[in-house]
């Protein structure tokens, strides 16, 4: 058998098995009703599927994020090559033998692996597919702001039985892409703007968050950031340099992305696109920055799991990933979002800070048996993350206190327990809180987020060459922090220490310290007469809402300086 499982083609030369279909492994497809079936594909129509396979080790790996990200463990900072991580989780010849068999007899074909043999990505005509995962029908469906054309099966699939025990799922089924949530608010009405900021821009920005001038990027250590987008959305290179230089006069700044990973098509710039990597850059000034873009992709490719197995297939990345991106818990199988956590996990291993948008739905809202729950979202929930909040001026024209934006996405996960870290701050809050919601509401038990926060109301950002104001959601906290973050690597970089890599073990043992902590305001939920539409509420120290707070950047940089 010839197979070249490393980033190339693979060649499959090997007899087919026997496999009987099974009921053991059915995945759904979860219910989305803004997207419209346009019929059937053709059979003979090429179709891109993932298989995600099993993985070794997985609990030794949990061990070594824990060693490698606690200030107290001898391993710390000690972080982990993409060909450690490859050496650990690898699929075992089994695994890897029985899959190839499979494919083989179904006629896969330009398969493609990556560095860690775990995810295999190939080629197969729509007949073959439904032929390969029998219960599975794939449809042309149409939906989404942009009216994107996808490929997704409606009907569950099933896995053979000789399988089952070797995949953990198929992409490119069922998952549709996920749309914005970002807000354009009415502009406020203002009389008088002495001593007043009409939106903030990256100057509101370094002012609250106390970033001098001198806050920069050096331009000569080996830093480097990056934000991941997964909307049919693109930048313009021309609308970072014109918002640079409407905004980015008094720091030094790069106006233009180090490198793009991914296809950047040549479509209007969007919103969201241009509002991550404007802010990325600015926060995190005069930093190399990385920009994930998926638009162009093929109709049956997802864009999520596209950028995890990107990771998987290089050794050197930046430091920090910033991702506004989010689906809710429950629409997700569970196979999928225990092994997306997994491979949260193996960048935590490598020393990566990953940053999540917490969502902009409050605690969110869904009915279960009649009776109304909240509803978290994923990866936000993810105990491998750190997940960004977001905040609004108490004062809306004034560069004061914060409050909560009650958009701010926090909650409890229903999926993973409370991480060890966060026991103590969750716990604290849980019997001190005076606002807490009925407990039917919410798994109390469960991984607590957002970690922290940062503005996410009211930005101005440049869009096909025209500046928009008002623009709101974590998409716009998150890239914030993320860049702030980077000039603590830097720092840390230029003084001979690893980068960060995952925080939130010495987040929550620090109390978060070198943090703004917001105490006031409450994020919207359920519209029932139990809660009133009220979730969550923020008070002192870590909350469900803003998390340990928003950043005060000299005090956060000598917390987090040493070691």
């Amino acid at each position: 058998m010839t197979a070249d499982l490393r980033k190339g083609r693979m060649g499959l030369q090997v007899s087919a098995p026997n496999l009987e279909p099974s009921m053991t492994n059915i995945f759904h497809l979860p219910p989305n009703q803004s997207w419209v079936s346009l019929g059937r594909a053709d059979p003979e129509e090429e179709l891109s599927l993932t298989f995600a396979l099993r993985q070794q080790n997985v609990e030794r790996l949990s061990e070594l994020v824990q060693a490698v990200s606690d200030p107290s463990s001898p391993q710390y900072g000690k972080y982990l090559t993409l060909e450690n991580v490859a050496d650990l989780v690898r699929p075992s010849p089994l695994t890897l033998h029985t899959v190839q068999k499979w494919l083989l007899a179904a006629g896969a074909r330009k398969c493609h692996s990556v560095i860690t043999q775990d995810f295999l990505t190939c080629w197969l005509s729509i007949r073959q597919a439904e032929l390969l995962l029998p219960g599975a029908e794939f449809h042309h469906y149409v939906g989404g702001p942009t009216e994107t054309h996808v490929v997704r099966s409606p009907h569950p699939y099933q896995l053979p039985q000789a399988l089952a025990p070797h995949v953990d799922f198929v992409g490119g089924l069922h998952r549709f892409p996920p749309t914005s949530s970002l807000r354009q608010s009415p502009e406020p009405q203002v009389t008088g703007t002495v001593g007043l900021h009409l939106g903030v821009t990256p100057s509101v920005i370094r002012k609250r968050y106390n970033l001098t001038s001198q806050d920069v990027g050096s331009g000569t250590s080996n830093n480097s950031q990056a934000c991941a987008q997964f909307l049919e959305q693109y930048f313009h290179d021309s609308d970072l340099a014109q918002f640079m230089r409407l905004f980015g006069g008094n720091f030094a700044h790069q106006a233009s992305v180090a490198r793009v990973v991914g296809q950047q098509g040549r479509g209007r710039a969007g919103i969201e696109a241009s509002l991550d990597v404007q802010y990325l850059m600015s926060a995190g000034a005069n930093i190399s920055t990385w920009v994930y873009s998926s638009p162009g992709r093929h109709e049956g490719q997802e864009p999520f799991l596209q950028w995890l197995m990107l990771l998987s297939n290089e050794s050197a990345l930046p430091h920090v990933h910033t991702v506004s991106y989010g689906d809710d818990e429950d629409s997700l199988s569970s196979a999928y979002i225990q092994r997306v956590n997994t491979e949260l996990m193996k960048a935590a291993a490598r020393g990566l800070t990953l940053l999540f948008a917490s969502g902009d739905s409050g605690a969110g809202c869904w009915s279960v048996s009649g009776r109304h729950q909240f509803r978290p979202t994923f990866p936000a929930s993810s105990p491998y993350v750190t997940t960004v909040g977001g905040t609004s001026f108490q004062e809306p024209f004034l560069i004061t206190n914060e409050i909560v934006d009650y958009i701010s996405g926090g909650g409890f996960s229903n999926v993973f327990p409370r991480p060890s870290y966060q026991e103590e701050a969750v716990t604290k809050f849980l019997s001190s809180s005076p606002h807490l919601p009925p407990s039917s509401y919410f798994n109390a038990s469960g991984r607590a987020y957002p970690d922290v926060a940062a503005l996410s109301d009211g930005y101005w950002v440049v869009s096909n060459r025209v500046p928009i104001p008002w623009v709101s959601g974590t998409s716009a906290s998150t890239p914030v922090f993320g860049g702030i973050l980077s000039l603590i690597n830097e720092h840390r970089i230029l003084s001979g220490r690893p980068p960060l890599g995952f925080l939130n073990p010495r987040l929550y043992q620090q109390h978060g310290a070198g943090l703004f902590d917001v105490t006031r305001g409450c994020h919207e939920s359920c519209l029932d007469e139990e809660v009133e539409g009220q979730g969550f509420c923020s008070g002192p120290g870590w909350d469900p809402v803003t998390g340990w707070g928003t950043p005060n950047f000299p005090a956060l940089l000598k917390t987090l300086l040493n070691p």
